[in-house]
């Protein structure tokens, strides 16, 4: 049976509200797809593992990733039932997913408590202006593991 987007959209959209009513985590689902299947699922489990960064998205890319062996996704597409925030949306773009595809905006998911505005207000700061400070310290030293890099015979481009 061929599936179409909608169907990998509702799939998303189903295992949210059944991450909500199960008392598992927040309203948010994600279904990673290749060539027309399932590669893998992710439902939001901040709350249930306490992780800040195991949204669905991170958790679905994490599994398609283990299942497909590869640290990339080329060629896979996710469909999640929010827009993407600021962290997940660089973790589709780390995995070079092809495509995302969202139901409810980032103002929806504000409307409901889950605002991720102030992020996306800070990255335009330089690292110091922003509410979580961010100190440069060290670059000198810093630079040993980037020459390492450079030089190893075992590095693996991505």
């Amino acid at each position: 049976m061929e599936h179409r987007p909608e169907d990998f959209m509702r799939h998303a959209i189903d295992l949210a509200v059944e991450n909500v009513r199960g008392g598992s985590g927040g309203p948010f689902g994600a279904v990673v797809v290749r060539a027309g299947e399932v590669i893998a699922t992710g439902v939001n489990q901040v709350t249930s593992t306490n992780d800040p960064t195991a949204h669905a998205e991170v958790v679905a890319i994490r599994a398609a990733c283990r299942t497909l062996n590869s640290f990339q996704l080329r060629g896979c597409e996710i469909y999640t039932n929010c827009e993407p925030c600021p962290m997940c949306l660089g973790a589709i773009y780390w995995a070079r997913l092809a495509r995302f595809y969202y139901a409810c905006s980032r103002q929806n998911a504000a409307a409901i408590f889950f605002d991720d505005q102030f992020i996306y207000d800070e990255l335009p700061l330089a690292p110091g202006e922003r509410s979580i400070p961010g100190v440069r310290m060290l670059s000198t030293e810093g630079l040993a593991a980037f020459e390492a890099w450079t030089t190893s015979d075992r590095r693996t481009p991505y």
